[in-house]
């Protein structure tokens, strides 16, 4: 069983029970839906098909929404425009405006007040550089760094400038209800500027009564980098979404920041996930580069609790291919980890918390002295198996919980195996504990003369009372 999770994006290749029965075989625990691209309507008709299949235990998928954003882009052209090295022209925030020769316009309003002489402006992911030479009053006159061809919508990145432009448009808005009321599991909130941006979304929840979604904030631009510590603070998880984080920041401190970014989420307990370009070429072809078979490797050994993969598994050719090969390097990682059990900050843990973490950080090394088979965590709320899987033990998680919402909660947790215990007892813990065991016996998982440590909160007089027990199966 491989320990760290993966997210897959479906979309349309793996948009079949067929394809999601496969994606769920060869390992995948999330399954992600990018509403930059996605339509409700069609959204709505696989999420269907993946709680049918969950329904029948055929698979156990969550479900995750990824954000749009608002984006800043060229308008159309009837040709594509060919621009050399050198090149000056004039870009446009007035789409009145008649342009000329290798004018552009840019939908971005504020663009003229907001970007300072001898700034860099990206357009279509560094394919076309250009530096602002001089600011007019209705556009900026650029130079083209190198020469390249540029088609109509594309992308337009203003590294290093803060946006005057509101986080969460009206589609973000509609996209985040939509997730309520479809029960998905996990938002990604795409390019977070502060930790306001995350606030702004717990407000929303708190419109529609939801307190089940998790909150996943996408490092994708400077801003971000600049307000690491508040952001960090106010989401549930982070997601390293290098692909558009590589066009605000320069290219060679991509890997600084992605490194500093998992070092303050493990030092402030919350979860990471490293996205994007992770497998790409695999995209067209059936084998990975060296170099993406590195990169997977190494975001494992920097302590990623879930890698995702994008258009690895949303189109072309080899998406199952991308994911059994994902597997197969995160295994090869883990032979190589040897984990120290290293504890973290606790302030967002309530005084009964802190005492379960304190039982948990003594029971891991009992853990490994007694060299037990798996650990059993019969929980609630998952807040035992996230404890849990923060201190990374070396050995099996299997929790058992008597809420779906949980169950799915956990699929994206290092190192936890989720299970729903159909007859659950809140006045018994050890007929709960029973039927774990017995579960995991008939999957072949436990067998007799395994030892095991159990973890559970017990609830007497409204008192819940943490407890480590040792178990010998029989």
């Amino acid at each position: 069983m491989k320990r760290t999770k993966i997210i897959a994006t479906v979309w349309p290749i793996t948009n079949s029970e067929k394809k999601l029965k496969e994606l769920y075989n060869s390992w995948i625990n999330v399954i992600r839906f990018n509403f930059s691209h996605a339509k409700q309507d069609d959204v709505l008709k696989t999420v269907d098909m993946i709680n049918k299949l969950n329904k029948e235990w055929v698979t156990n998928l969550s479900l995750l929404l990824d954000t749009k954003w608002p984006e800043i882009r060229t308008w159309d052209f009837k040709e594509k425009n060919i621009y050399k090295k050198w090149d000056v022209f004039e870009i446009f925030t007035d789409i009145n405006h008649k342009l000329t020769w290798l004018d552009l316009f840019c939908d971005y309003e504020h663009l003229i007040n907001d970007i300072k002489t001898w700034k860099i402006i990206v357009i279509d992911s560094w394919l076309l550089n250009v530096k602002v030479i001089e600011k007019k009053e209705n556009s900026l006159k650029v130079k083209a760094l190198n020469g390249w061809i540029i088609g109509s919508r594309r992308h337009i990145n203003l590294p290093w400038v803060k946006l005057n432009m509101p986080w969460i448009t009206d589609k973000d808005r509609d996209d985040i209800v939509f997730a309520i009321k479809n029960n998905f599991n996990f938002i990604a909130a795409s390019f977070i500027r502060s930790g306001e941006n995350v606030l702004e979304i717990r407000e929303l929840f708190k419109e529609y009564w939801c307190n089940t979604i998790k909150i996943i904030s996408k490092v994708e631009s400077q801003e971000w980098i600049e307000n690491i510590d508040s952001i960090v603070k106010e989401s549930d998880w982070v997601m390293v979404a290098r692909g558009d984080l590589w066009i605000e920041v320069p290219i060679e401190k991509l890997a600084v920041y992605q490194k500093m970014i998992v070092e303050k989420c493990r030092a402030k307990w919350k979860f990471v996930i490293t996205a994007t370009h992770l497998l790409e070429t695999m995209i067209e072809n059936p084998f990975p580069t060296r170099a993406e078979s590195s990169d997977v490797f190494n975001s494992v050994l920097q302590w990623a609790d879930s890698l995702m993969l994008s258009w690895e598994t949303a189109m072309w050719k080899f998406p199952i291919e991308s994911v059994k090969m994902m597997t197969k390097i995160i295994k090869e990682a883990e032979k190589n980890i040897k984990h120290k059990h290293e504890d973290y900050i606790d302030t967002s843990l309530s005084k009964r918390d802190l005492e379960k973490k304190l039982l948990i950080r003594s029971a891991v090394f009992i853990w490994e002295d007694l060299k037990a088979n798996s650990i059993i965590i019969l929980t609630k709320s998952w807040l035992l198996a996230r404890l849990t899987s923060s201190f990374r033990p070396n050995i099996n998680i299997y929790a058992f919980t008597n809420s779906q919402d949980s169950v799915k909660t956990m699929n994206i947790l290092y190192w936890v195996k989720a299970f729903y215990l159909n007859w659950w007892d809140k006045n018994n813990y050890a007929k709960n504990l029973d039927l774990a065991i017995q579960e995991l016996k008939s999957r072949s998982i436990l067998k007799s003369w395994n030892k095991i440590v159990a973890i559970n909160d017990i609830q007497r007089d409204w008192i819940e009372i943490p407890v480590m027990e040792i178990v010998d199966i029989f």
